[in-house]
């Protein structure tokens, strides 16, 4: 979300100066999936043999859940984009909480440190601050499986209940298809003794990925990507070596960055079933989208309005509600986009709207009517995907922008703009040791449609 607070400072370390009104041109090279990688990393600690990652995007994100292998004894050798990761010589049971803190994937260890080990403590862990996300699935589902959980002072205390020091294995409904509570808990279930099976389970390809990577290890679990998942325990699993799926939400970023400055693009490795709803709404806004192999191109016309409401895959997936937000400030007519997942991933708008936008925000619908043109100005983005939105937005408007908050942006976009830079944008990462305040911003009073919503 942003942070609008009068009273906060920032860091002015790092910024993005944008010069607006650009427009792309060429091949972007998609990095490898980080919610993918961060859950294969998490998997690792299931086996004593050694794992290799291919494609792990160089992130902040993938450096903190690096650091949190490291500190519980795994031996982790990355060179360019491959992991190799040994954790045979585990010791620590216990994540300490100045690494978890700040990363929610933390949390995906609790699975297999207790299926492996017999217990675990985890901190409650962090994150964006978008709205809640409650853990309540991963604890149940855990419980389920056989263990006795706790949580004291912040601390997830799991222990597999009686002298087996194994789970067992169960049948389990969520509540909603959570995607961390499936990993977590089909995690959990590869080496407990029975059937599982997770009803109502996620389908996002990410959970598909990571369920090929412990099969790959010797674990049997069937029907990934349905609503129903499978998972046979087995006594052990072993190495491999696996390669990260793209990162659908990079590609699906520079798609509607393209759409927005009417540029004819080509991103590529994707695969474009996981971006089949992203790619029906710019076909729907007036692009034509070519599908060839592992590559797609889009070749923007007239700008049209659509409407969108986030949703489980294969739905419009609600980390690119944002970046779909900036180009619709821009489309001929009006647009209505509905965020379902969580409940405070819509404090973009506000800053959209200083810049020219006309949006109008309704608990979380915003309705949108089209201008033609926003102006640049500084802005702080303060989540990842906001930030993404924001930097859309920049290049989209005129005259110059500068965009805060970098720390967010580069735990999940692996060389932004340094990619935008290859594609023809005017954007340069400008460094100092300087702090700014709220007030130093331009623009005018916030809507009371915007100060219904928490802000940071």
């Amino acid at each position: 979300m942003i942070c609008v607070s009068k009273k906060k400072s920032y860091p002015k370390s790092e910024n993005l100066k944008i010069f607006g009104q650009g427009k792309l041109n060429g091949i972007v090279e998609i990095s490898g999936a980080k919610n993918s990688a961060l859950v294969l990393l998490a998997a690792s600690l299931l086996t004593n043999e050694k794992i290799i990652l291919k494609n792990v995007p160089r992130l902040t994100d993938i450096e903190k859940m690096g650091n949190i292998l490291k500190n519980l004894g795994v031996n982790l050798v990355e060179r360019n984009n491959k992991l190799q990761i040994d954790s045979k010589n585990i010791s620590i049971k216990e994540l300490p909480y100045e690494l978890v803190n700040g990363l929610r994937a933390s949390f995906f260890c609790i699975g297999p440190l207790l299926s492996k080990f017999g217990e675990a403590k985890v901190p409650l862990p962090g994150g964006c601050n978008i709205g809640s996300r409650p853990i309540d699935e991963h604890i149940n589902g855990l419980k389920a499986l056989g263990a006795e959980i706790i949580i004291e002072e912040g601390i997830v205390k799991a222990k597999i209940k009686g002298k087996k020091n194994k789970l067992h294995g169960t049948h389990i409904k969520l509540k909603c298809p959570s995607v961390g509570a499936t990993e977590t808990l089909v995690m959990a279930a590869t080496l407990a003794q029975g059937r599982t099976t997770i009803e109502n389970a996620a389908r996002e390809p990410e959970i598909q990925d990571l369920c090929q990577m412990l099969n790959k290890m010797g674990a049997k679990i069937y029907d990934s990507g349905k609503e129903k998942i499978i998972i046979d325990g087995v006594n052990k699993l072993s190495g491999c070596t696996h390669k990260v799926i793209p990162d659908r939400i990079e590609a699906g970023t520079f798609l509607i960055a393209a759409a927005a400055t009417s540029s004819s693009i080509t991103i590529a490795p994707v695969i474009p079933h996981h971006l089949e709803a992203v790619t029906n709404k710019l076909q729907e806004s007036g692009s034509k989208i070519t599908i060839k192999g592992n590559s797609i191109t889009i070749n923007p016309r007239e700008l049209k309005s659509v409407d969108i409401s986030t949703a489980p895959f294969p739905g419009f997936p609600t980390d690119l509600q944002a970046p779909f937000t900036a180009l619709m400030t821009i489309a001929n007519g009006k647009s209505k986009i509905t965020e379902t997942i969580f409940e405070n991933r819509m404090n973009h708008i506000h800053l959209l709207n200083k810049m020219g936008a006309r949006i109008k925000l309704r608990k979380n619908t915003a309705h949108i009517k089209g201008v033609k043109t926003i102006y640049g100005m500084d802005l702080v983005g303060s989540d990842l995907r906001s930030s993404a939105a924001l930097i859309i937005a920049g290049i989209i408007a005129k005259g110059s922008s500068k965009i805060y908050g970098l720390e967010h942006l580069d735990r999940g976009y692996e060389n932004f703009e340094s990619k935008l830079k290859i594609l023809g944008i005017k954007i340069t990462r400008e460094f100092n040791k300087n702090t700014f305040t709220q007030s130093e911003f331009k623009g005018g009073k916030e809507s009371e449609d915007t100060e219904k919503y928490k802000v940071a």
